[in-house]
């Protein structure tokens, strides 16, 4: 049987999508003056977070030599109730005080992909596919790493729960909107906490501490550049885009959702409050669900802000030849030029 088009919900909202435009949506003027007002929006609809920081309590579980470096398992505390399990990799071939990149894994079994080891024995070795082996490839690189693992994923995913999605990230996602929250709003203030701890460690450089990963791991990566100062840089990787040609054309899980966010901006404006900081955009040129022509029409949109405040030079994308992964050896020239061209923090 034949059904009318006006049966399908997505009729209705992709008309609405195209005839919206968003409230924010950077149009030129003053960069500084737009950002404020963007970003204060922005961290309201990403909703209610502590008011209140408890503190960190961080504690150490293991510590192991690499051929590359040392690796620590640490947790520290987040807010209460939660605790985040998180690796720091130290590269033998630099010295501190070290540059930083905050690491966040996707939709997989966790942050033990950053370090290549197995999930359920982390002294057996594991190969990763796609570059996703984050704490590896920036100690490779004389980059320290901070790995965390992401709520709802690896070590955090939900193990109360009578009943559980198949979705890692459903629950979670649809019980922090009942919260007036959303996941990615937590997310985000884990990626934060993270960086409180690494401002207690003296190991750390403090002006160079950057936020990279693919996917899932984009997103926060995107996210919390956008709202958190104290990132220097940012790597999101097979996430931007634009919310049209993408998660709201597209399946994609439903921690991708922000309440109301597209009535108020696009991605590329999200992404342009990092601005003038430098950011390298990683893109696969067969991206199912995050095309490259809306990568691409994203990406001249942004490059608008980051030459309305004199630094597009600062504002790469970078496109790997394959799918949904992350792309080390095209994306990482760039990110370690805007690092080593960063003067340290004394």
């Amino acid at each position: 049987m034949d059904y009318p088009a006006s049966y399908s919900p997505s009729r209705l909202h992709h008309q609405a999508m195209r005839a919206l435009t968003p409230e924010l949506r950077f149009d030129g003027g003053d960069v500084a003056v737009w950002q404020r007002k963007l970003r204060r929006r922005l961290v309201r609809l990403l909703g209610d977070l502590p008011e209140t920081r408890v503190a960190l309590r961080p504690r150490r579980l293991w510590r192991r030599e690499h051929p590359l470096g040392t690796i620590e398992k640490i947790v520290f505390t987040s807010e209460r109730h939660v605790d985040v399990p998180a690796y720091v990799c130290l590269p033998a071939a630099a010295k501190p005080p070290y540059p930083f990149m905050i690491a966040l894994q996707g939709h997989s079994t966790g942050m033990h992909n950053s370090i290549g080891v197995q999930f359920e024995d982390e002294t057996q070795p594991k190969a990763v596919e796609g570059d996703r082996d984050f704490g590896i490839g920036c100690m490779r690189r004389g980059i320290a790493a901070l790995c965390i693992e992401q709520r709802a994923f690896g070590e955090r995913r939900e193990r109360l729960q009578q009943a559980v999605s198949t979705h890692p990230c459903h629950d979670a996602a649809m019980h922090s909107l009942m919260l007036g929250r959303t996941l990615i709003g937590e997310r985000v203030y884990d990626v934060d906490r993270a960086i409180d701890y690494l401002h207690t460690r003296d190991d750390v450089d403090r002006g160079r501490i950057g936020v990279m990963g693919n996917s899932g791991g984009g997103t926060i990566s995107l996210f919390a550049a956008a709202v958190l100062p104290r990132l220097a840089f940012a790597m999101p990787s097979c996430y931007f885009c634009t919310f049209q040609a993408s998660i709201m054309s597209i399946y994609h899980c439903a921690d991708n959702y922000v309440p109301g966010l597209l009535k108020v901006a696009e991605m590329p404006d999200i992404m342009g409050l990092f601005a003038p900081r430098p950011v390298v955009i990683v893109a696969g040129r067969e991206d199912p669900i995050f095309p490259l022509k809306g990568v691409r029409q994203g990406f001249r949109d942004l490059r608008r802000i980051y030459a309305a405040c004199g630094a597009e030079q600062h504002c790469h994308l970078v496109v790997g030849a394959g799918g949904h992964r992350f792309y080390a050896e095209e994306a990482w020239p760039s990110m370690l030029k805007e690092i080593r061209t960063r003067p340290a923090a004394r």
